[in-house]
């Protein structure tokens, strides 16, 4: 089981750390802070560079806790606040599939991250070995994860609807 859920905080933290990457420091093909910054400011969030940081701390910070199994609950729930906020502002418009930049992928991010913490990280995690239990009771995971939901819907109100684009 322990090796089990290592193979799984990898999987879902590092997956979600590389795209936190493309939007912090460009890495991976992304666009780093400016570049992700006018595309997140193309869709309503202003201003961008702030919202990209933010995303991309989420993705990246959170994914490593993951990966490393370190801090309870905290990463799951950066994970599950940034891609509520991915799934509801770009991919439940495209379906399912992520074929067609649908929810797929995301919700899958949400599923592994929101597993772990109430199976605990293992063995092979950082919370074992430092014998860390302050944010992996069922209280602390469902506080914040509320906490993250709450944030989610924040940055939804904020959110800006884009000027249409003038017809040529």
């Amino acid at each position: 089981m322990d090796t089990a859920l290592l193979i799984v905080r990898l999987i879902v933290g590092l997956g979600l750390a590389v795209h936190g990457a493309q939007k912090l420091f460009g890495w991976f093909g992304g666009y780093g802070i400016a570049g992700t910054g006018g595309w997140f400011e193309s869709i309503g969030f202003k201003p961008g560079q702030l919202f990209a940081a933010a995303a991309g701390l989420g993705e990246f910070g959170g994914g490593l806790l993951v990966a490393l199994g370190f801090l309870g609950a905290l990463g799951p729930a950066a994970v599950l606040g940034v891609m509520l906020v991915a799934i509801l502002t770009i991919h439940i418009k495209n379906g399912f599939l992520t074929s067609g930049n649908g929810w797929e992928l995301p919700i899958l991010y949400i599923a592994g991250a929101f597993a772990l913490p109430f199976t605990g990280f293992g063995a092979y995690s950082l919370d074992h070995a430092f014998g860390l239990t302050l944010l992996t009771s069922t209280t602390a995971i469902w506080v914040l994860y509320g906490l993250a939901v709450v944030q989610a819907l924040l940055n939804l109100a904020i959110k800006k609807t884009p000027a249409p684009t003038p017809a040529a």
